[in-house]
């Protein structure tokens, strides 16, 4: 599976952006996927994920309520909508899709869980 991210850019604070992540290769419907996210000089951390064939979404708690993740199948992409954006969410984001197979849920939130990986788009938030 191929992921490309687009969609970044800069963004005054509690402005909107959607990123997608398009896929080839691959039915991106047969994996689950999630985002993540680097600002400059910290750890990758866990953004959101979407379970293949579930209703399951999860969110780290810096963006309950803010972002949402959905899929669109038809079009083999995935979204995230981020909105009320903070310059805190200043970060590289990165797109990724499980391998085969249906992980628990605690799994969603672990790099380690994911085979394959977007080449990352910058998001920046300010004024």
């Amino acid at each position: 599976v191929q992921l490309q991210a687009s969609g970044g850019g800069v963004v005054q604070p509690g402005g909107s952006l959607r990123l997608s992540c398009s896929a080839s290769g691959s039915t991106l419907s047969s994996y689950g996927v999630g985002w993540f996210r680097q600002a400059p000089g910290k750890e990758r951390e866990f953004v959101a994920a979407r379970r293949k064939n579930a209703p399951g979404t999860y969110y780290a708690d810096s963006v309950k309520g803010r972002f949402t993740i959905s899929r669109d199948n038809a079009n083999n992409r995935v979204y995230l909508q981020m909105n009320n954006l903070r310059p805190e969410d200043t970060a590289v984001y990165y797109c990724a899709a499980t391998g085969p197979g249906n992980p628990i849920s605690s799994a969603y939130f672990r790099s380690f869980t994911y085979l394959y990986w977007g080449q990352g788009t910058l998001v920046t938030v300010s004024s």
